[in-house]
């Protein structure tokens, strides 16, 4: 029972640790979601700002250098003017960090000799070639971000007063570290911005967590202790709140149940000590009954067939009422927890011989006793003359010869010795559906045996009498055939209850 509270309490408190975890992972879980959808979506933003800024700059500004610099030349252009032309629109800018391309009908000019222009693509020139606007592409070489611009440039005709496509184009090339380290500071805001969240999350979680978890852990404590059998527990209901509102339910609740089971044990008060008085009331109109009935049982020869077989059905009845009489007085000792032991220090096998010799029973069960004097305990003789004759009378009455009883002892480790006794008749055996109720009181299985003489409650008796010195009792099919009782009881009554789990560890089983 205390291992099971046990298990009980552990369980609990896993349950309660796994809302508390749940809450925190639920809390970091949303944190955390939020904070980056929020980081992402600022960074998106930051980003697209910063770079569409430098962008429209570097545009702005690029043009503005073309135009004012293609006003000092004409076409045609030779090599030597376009070199010039590139050279001077990059020196336009101060920071002189632009790097230009120019491309005129096949040729080509940089502003710093030998540049590849790695970064220029071959669609970036088609589009431009195809295009009258200045069109941009951001790309990485190197693992170093850039800017390309590329612009196609109309020269005017005083003839014609418009522009025409010249076939002339700039490109060129600005490094993005500036911004790429803006960008970066912004990841790592953002980075750093969410741990302290997760933090905080945490920290609201836990609080949250024991804010819930302290009423529902006083409602765990409360139901266990109402299981315990306190039925007077009852929370103190604080707040309006739904935990509120299952507190004061759990204290109706607890109320109405205990107020249940109140009424109940008066009733099984009430019931017991009627059973008890009936049964003290009936003793004596039956003990006079039974002198009659012995009267008229000796003088039933001398009377007519007809009043002879009365005179011997109202004896057969009245031995049998007083023998329920009797067990129900037995049975209102249980419950009243009256009945006690009287031990004594006796031979097993003799006690068991004894019973068997009182009802007349040697010659019908087949016995395998121990040797004289081979298994002694201290235990209530009078109560085991009660166990054995139940046993092998419900047997016999309900079962079918032969009977075989078998007595021996062993050793359990850590119990010392106890006995078992077990009583197996050759009847059909006892069904799946009544085992779990075969020591049940006046129940009588009709649908499994031929005769229900007795009252029903002589396995009910053996059972308190077996849990009175500390022992145990169970009943099985035996594989061989017919219903097998087992008994087992400590040979000192000083040891604690046995586990009823366990088994012999020797004596085999009955044939």
């Amino acid at each position: 029972m205390r291992g099971a509270r046990a298990m009980a309490r552990v369980r609990g408190l896993s349950r309660l640790r796994g809302v508390r975890v749940r809450l925190v992972l639920a809390f970091a879980l949303v944190t955390a979601v939020a904070t980056l959808s929020t980081g992402a979506l600022t960074f998106r933003e930051a980003r697209t700002g910063v770079l569409q800024q430098s962008q429209d700059a570097v545009i702005r500004q690029f043009r503005d250098h073309v135009n004012n610099v293609v006003a000092d030349y004409r076409l045609p252009l030779s090599p030597a003017q376009l070199q010039s032309f590139a050279d001077d629109v990059a020196k336009s800018e101060p920071a002189q960090s632009w790097r230009v391309l120019a491309a005129y009908r096949g040729l080509s000019a940089t502003s710093t000799p030998k540049d590849p222009f790695a970064e220029l693509t071959q669609d970036m020139r088609t589009a431009v070639a195809t295009h009258s606007s200045a069109l941009f592409q951001r790309v990485t070489v190197h693992g170093r971000p850039a800017l390309v611009v590329g612009l196609p440039v109309p020269f005017e005709d005083s003839r014609r007063t418009a522009t025409e496509r010249s076939g002339l184009s700039v490109f060129l090339t600005v490094p993005q570290i500036a911004e790429q380290r803006s960008i970066d500071a912004l990841v790592g805001a953002v980075e750093r911005a969410t741990v302290p969240a997760l933090v905080l999350a945490v920290l609201l979680a836990l609080l949250a967590a024991r804010g819930v978890l302290r009423p529902v852990r006083a409602l765990r404590d409360a139901t266990r202790s109402i299981a315990e059998g306190h039925l007077d527990t009852r929370l103190t209901v604080e707040g309006s709140d739904e935990l509120a509102d299952l507190s004061h339910t759990f204290n109706e609740t607890a109320a109405a149940l205990e107020e249940s089971v109140a009424e109940l044990r008066r009733m099984e008060t009430r019931a017991r000590r009627f059973a008890a008085d009936v049964s003290h009331e009936l003793r004596t109109p039956l003990a006079a009954m039974s002198a009659v009935t012995d009267v008229l049982d000796e003088d039933a020869a001398h009377l007519d067939p007809d009043t002879a077989t009365a005179v011997r059905l109202i004896s057969e009845e009245t031995v049998k009422l007083a023998r329920l009489v009797d067990d129900l007085m037995e049975m209102s000792r249980f419950d009243a927890g009256a009945a006690t032991l009287h031990l004594d220090d006796i031979d097993l096998a003799e006690s068991v011989r004894s019973t068997l010799a009182t009802r007349a029973w040697l010659g019908t069960v087949h016995t395998q006793l121990p040797p004289p004097g081979a298994l002694r305990g201290r235990l209530d003789p009078r109560r085991l003359d009660v166990i054995v004759a139940n046993l092998v009378a419900n047997a016999l009455r309900h079962g079918a010869p032969p009977v075989h009883l078998r007595l021996f002892g062993y050793d359990r480790p850590g119990a010392g010795p106890w006995a078992v006794i077990e009583v197996l008749d050759s009847g059909p055996g006892i069904p799946d559906d009544v085992l779990p109720l075969i020591f049940d009181r006046f129940y009588k299985t009709d649908t499994a045996r031929t005769r229900t003489e007795g009252s029903g409650l002589g396995l009910a008796i053996t059972t308190e009498n077996v849990r009175l010195h500390h022992g145990t009792v169970h009943a099985a099919n035996h594989p061989g055939g017919g219903a097998l009782f087992t008994v087992e009881l400590p040979l000192s009554q000083n040891e604690l209850a046995p586990d009823p789990s366990e088994t012999p560890a020797e004596g085999g089983q009955l044939p």
